[in-house]
C-alpha cells in the first residue's frame, strides 16, 4: 500500500498506510493525519487513493498546501513527492516502491502517562549494527507531577513533552541520540534549541513547558 511518512527538521515524527479511499490531515483530532500546529488547518488537506492513484487535495487551508515547494489545489502524486504543510514535511512513497521503505518506523504507538511530559509516540527498535551493541538510554523526569519517571529510548523516533505547550523529539542514530524541538520552546542546559538537532551527552537536563528531564546514556 502507499503510504507516507511526517517529518520536521528531518526528524521523523509518524508514517501512516494509506488504507483508505480518504485520509484527512490537519490539527483537528478526528483527522487521519494530525499534524497539532497553529500553521496548519483544522482540515488542511485530503488524500484521495483512486485505484493506484493517489490525489492530493487541498481543502482552502490558510497557508496552503506545497508539492515539491509549489503551491497546489489538487494534485496526482508521484513516488517521493514532498508534501509541505507548514514546517512539515511529508513523504510521499507509492505502493509499488514501499518494501524500499522498510527501515523507516512503523506507525507510532501512543503511550500514556497522563500528568507528566509524556512520550506521544514512538517508533520501533534500531538493531544493532553488524559487530556493535546499542546502548540503553533513559529520559528521567525531575520535575513536577511525573518526577521520577523514566522513559527507555528503545524507539527509533520518541517525541516528549505536552502537545499545544511544548514537544520535542528524540532520535535514536548509530552514534547516539539527538533531540529536535517540534512544537513550542524547549531548553537545553538552559539554552534554547535552535530549528537544528542538537546531540545529547550523559547528564543533560531538557526543559519543556517548564518541566525538567535528564538524558541518562547508561
Amino acid at each position: 500500500m502507499p503510504k507516507v511518512i511526517v517529518s520536521i527538521d528531518g526528524v521523523v515524527i509518524k508514517e501512516v498506510t494509506l488504507a483508505k479511499d480518504r485520509t484527512t490531515l490537519g490539527r483537528r483530532p478526528y483527522n487521519d493525519i494530525v499534524i497539532d500546529n497553529l500553521a496548519i488547518s483544522g482540515e488542511h488537506a485530503v488524500l484521495h487513493m483512486i485505484g493506484a492513484d493517489v490525489y492530493l487535495e487541498d481543502l482552502n487551508s490558510t497557508n496552503g498546501t506545497y508539492v515539491n515547494a509549489r503551491a497546489i489545489k489538487k494534485q496526482a502524486l508521484e513516488h517521493n513527492d514532498v508534501i509541505e504543510v507548514g514546517k512539515y514535511k511529508i513523504r510521499y512513497l507509492s505502493a509499488a516502491s514501499a518494501p524500499e521503505a522498510a527501515v523507516v518506523p512503523s506507525k507510532p504507538a501512543a503511550v500514556a502517562y497522563p500528568s507528566a511530559p509524556i512520550p506521544l509516540t514512538s517508533a520501533p527498535t534500531v538493531s544493532a549494527p553488524l559487530g556493535g551493541t546499542v546502548t540503553s538510554a533513559v529520559i528521567r523526569v525531575l520535575s513536577g507531577t511525573g518526577a521520577g519517571r523514566e522513559l527507555s529510548l528503545q524507539k527509533v523516533v520518541t517525541t516528549i513533552g505536552k502537545p499545544g505547550v511544548a514537544v520535542a523529539a528524540v532520535t535514536r542514530r548509530i552514534q547516539g541520540y539527538v533531540v529536535a524541538p517540534i512544537d513550542g520552546g524547549t531548553t537545553l542546559n538552559g539554552e534554547p534549541l535552535g530549528t537544528e538537532a542538537v546531540a545529547l551527552q550523559d547528564g543533560d537536563v531538557l526543559e519543556l513547558g517548564g518541566t525538567k528531564m535528564q538524558f541518562v546514556n547508561a
